[in-house]
């Protein structure tokens, strides 16, 4: 597309509006873990490496540094450096896969949960009320969308 996007009609108008609002929901967690990153002194990609450890343990799954590198888009080589800083502060820990002694997987530890809970209380709080008022099927079908726009946007 070399030109930009005008819409026509009133559903194209309505198109335009929701991506403008996730255009401006990014810019806000930008803004958001730009503060948490400069308050715990670390870099954009060893934030990214937390959140989705995150994310991961919420699913209850084990992650391995090969995961992560792939997740990053970062050479085994950077990420062996990146868990070392991680390590090194305390947030992470690299154990022993408990099926694969050959292996490892990444944990998060107590410290890094409770600096991520210090950090995202309050906004994680401000979320879920701004959430609250929306029904099980609305909140469905929000959910379905964010899914697939996350997939349309990095299908990996």
């Amino acid at each position: 597309m070399t030109t930009p996007w005008v819409p026509q009609t009133p559903h194209q108008q309505a198109v335009l509006d929701v991506l403008l609002s996730i255009r401006a929901l990014n810019d806000a967690m930008d803004r958001m873990n730009g503060g948490m990153k400069d308050d715990m002194d670390m870099n954009a990609s060893d934030l990214a490496a937390l959140r989705m450890l995150i994310v991961r343990e919420q699913r209850g799954e084990q992650v391995s540094p090969h995961e992560v590198a792939k997740h990053l888009r970062i050479s085994t080589a950077s990420t062996t450096k990146l868990l070392d800083r991680l390590e090194a502060a305390g947030y992470v820990e690299r154990r022993p896969h408990p099926r694969d002694r050959r292996a490892r997987i990444v944990t998060l530890t107590a410290h890094s949960r409770a600096t991520f809970f210090r950090h995202f209380a309050e906004r994680l709080e401000q979320m879920r009320q701004v959430t609250e008022p929306y029904d099980e099927d609305e909140l469905k079908l929000i959910a379905t969308y964010l899914a697939d726009l996350s997939h349309a946007i990095d299908p990996q």
